[in-house]
């Protein structure tokens, strides 16, 4: 165990070197400079390498160019046709004189010194536009014999939009089938003209007499 060295005996021998002892402070070498320390920023150190090296030129330059092919050929359009559309066209539209013949009959034509004619039954409408004056309808057929007096018949006025049933009579060969043809006039114009090789007989469904030549709206 360490004895304690008291504190006077210290004191002693400091007050003791004030007074006897000498001391000369040493004399030492002065010192270096002082070198600044680097200083370190949290900035990045960018580095940026330049190519000093010029890029050789190619030594060999290709003379011969390619020249792009225009197409000379120029694509048509093409346009469908619209299909035509099947639409039902009455007579009654129509913008002219419209002539049907309804049908005939025969009979014996004492009253005239006849034999056997041939009566066709007619319906003229007129869809002209215009009315109409001095409409004559005339029958003729192949086998026609002598003129008889109802072969024309006219109907004084006839009206846009209206029509008219008339009865024809020609003389015509006994128990032969005749053609025939139907002529429509206003005066001196022709209006229409149609032919059938034969008349179909009307039998039970002709005109009244009271009906014939009386202009009624057309149906």
């Amino acid at each position: 165990m360490k004895k304690l060295i008291p504190l006077a005996f210290y004191l002693t021998i400091l007050l003791s070197a004030c007074d006897g002892w000498s001391y000369s402070v040493p004399t030492f070498p002065a010192p270096p400079p002082t070198i600044t320390p680097s200083i370190f920023t949290p900035t990045p150190v960018i580095v940026t390498i330049t190519n000093t090296t010029t890029p050789a030129a190619p030594s060999e330059t290709p003379t011969e160019t390619s020249t792009p092919v225009t197409p000379t050929e120029t694509a048509t359009a093409f346009t469908e046709a619209p299909s035509p559309t099947d639409t039902a066209t009455l007579p009654a539209v129509s913008p002219v004189i419209i002539v049907e013949v309804l049908g005939c009959n025969t009979s014996i034509d004492i009253t005239h010194g006849m034999g056997e004619v041939t009566n066709a039954y007619v319906m003229i409408k007129n869809n002209t536009g215009a009315d109409l004056s001095n409409v004559c309808t005339t029958l003729q057929a192949l086998d026609e014999g002598r003129i008889h007096p109802d072969k024309t018949v006219c109907a004084p006025y006839l009206a846009h939009g209206q029509q008219v049933t008339v009865k024809l009579t020609a003389d015509s060969t006994y128990r032969q089938e005749t053609p025939i043809q139907v002529e429509v006039k206003s005066g001196d114009t022709l209006l229409s003209r149609i032919g059938q090789e034969s008349c179909r007989d009307i039998g039970l469904f002709a005109p009244s007499p009271g009906s014939l030549l009386t202009p009624v709206p057309i149906q």
